[in-house]
């Protein structure tokens, strides 16, 4: 019979198959209490550990009776607070899968009590955001410009600048209102008094023809043909520019020969629907702005003449930047004072002027400009306007 050993805290204990032997009957003679170690010493046994250099004195432990205790209940087990408890299944049996919702604690433990108190939440901890849409039935008519401007209007959540003045001014071919498209009829360019053309509409004229300076020729000699001329698309007088092509009466606004499809070209020519030749030329124009510096030629003595032979009409009357608002006039007691070698000084004079500002170096601003009376003598006013400031005043004796 082989012997076991036990190691046990650097301590290697052996028990021999006699000791088992002797072990089992006295257990088979009865229960007996536990013989002590100091009354009775095993029989020491020498064993010699072929790893092992010195010869180990191995004692045999007595073996204590273990005391028989009540059976205790086996403790219960709650799953987890938030995974699912899984049943085991048999081969032959069904698998059941149990979900339980985690519950909040009612009764705390000793345990809970020494934890630190949990923020607590008054009601539900986490809320569900629920969007409706309601969409009517039927066909929903967006809210146009003007009532979207009257609904800001009303809030006064936002700030609206001032509306732009309308501008009567109508052109003398096409007879439109106020400037044209860049791509299209264009700005408009003064004539005569109050009479303003489009710069395209006097451009494209058969008559009309540009200097090098460009200045526009003969003007007014389209406009009076024009005056007799009807267009062949809106049945209107005024129409200036005719097809090129020989014995070919058709002759139309310049609008209204971009709306009737004809054909322009780059030496200034036109064709009309029926003459034009089909597919696209090398030599077409698509684009119409002009961007170059272009003004009608015209005399402006004979201008100012008129302005003065019509005494009080309301007019407009410009010249670059300097815009006529009243000639004024002289008594014949007031010619010697109100005159000089090169100039006049009529009392009532009124113009104004556009020119840079001498507040800001990249802004303009109006000068109004008037002459008065004071002492028998003039007195030249000059009243500077620009916005976001107050009028400034400069008054002298002289014109400079």
């Amino acid at each position: 019979m082989k012997d076991i050993v036990f190691c046990s805290n650097n301590c290697f204990v052996l028990y021999s198959a006699a000791v088992q032997a002797k072990n089992s009957e006295n257990k088979e003679s009865g229960p007996s209490l536990p013989q002590s170690p100091m009354k009775e010493r095993p029989p020491k046994t020498f064993h010699q550990y072929s790893t092992n250099i010195s010869t180990l004195d191995v004692h045999c432990l007595p073996q204590l009776q273990e005391k028989v205790s009540p059976p205790s209940s086996p403790p219960i087990m709650f799953p987890p607070a938030f995974e699912a408890a899984k049943v085991e299944a048999k081969p032959d049996e069904l698998k059941v899968t149990v979900k339980l919702k985690p519950r909040l604690k009612a009764i705390h433990s000793s345990l809970d009590d020494c934890r630190p108190p949990s923020k607590k939440w008054k009601g539900m901890k986490w809320k569900k955001w629920s969007i409706q849409i309601v969409i009517p039935k039927g066909s929903f008519k967006p809210p146009c410009e003007e009532e979207i401007d009257e609904f800001l209007k009303k809030l006064g959540t936002t700030l609206k600048p001032d509306p732009v003045p309308k501008d009567y001014r109508k052109c003398c071919f096409c007879h439109e209102e106020g400037d044209g498209l860049t791509d299209g009829p264009a700005r408009l360019l003064n004539l005569d008094l109050d009479l303003w053309v489009h710069l395209n509409c006097a451009l494209w004229s058969t008559e009309v023809y540009e200097t090098q300076a460009g200045a526009l020729i003969n003007v007014e000699l389209a406009l009076r043909r024009g005056l007799q001329m009807k267009c062949m698309f809106c049945h209107k007088m005024g129409a200036t520019s005719g097809c090129h092509r020989l014995r070919c009466t058709n002759i139309y606004h310049f609008t209204c020969a971009i709306k009737a499809q004809c054909m322009f070209f780059k030496d200034k020519t036109m064709l009309c629907p029926m003459h034009k030749p089909k597919g696209t030329h090398e030599q077409e124009l698509n684009y119409f702005a002009v961007f170059r510096r272009v003004y009608v030629q015209r005399d402006e003595v004979r201008q100012i003449a008129s302005i003065v032979q019509r005494g009080e009409r309301d007019h407009t009357f410009r010249v670059g930047s300097l815009i006529f608002h009243a000639v004024g006039q002289l008594l014949p007691q007031q010619m010697q004072a109100f005159h000089s070698p090169k100039a006049l000084f009529p009392v009532g004079y009124e113009a104004s002027r556009l020119y840079w500002s001498m507040r800001h170096a990249s802004r303009r601003c109006r000068y109004l400009c008037s002459i008065e009376e004071r002492d028998g003598l003039p007195l030249f006013v000059i009243r500077v306007v620009e916005q976001g400031h107050e009028d400034l005043v400069l008054t002298d004796t002289t014109p400079k």
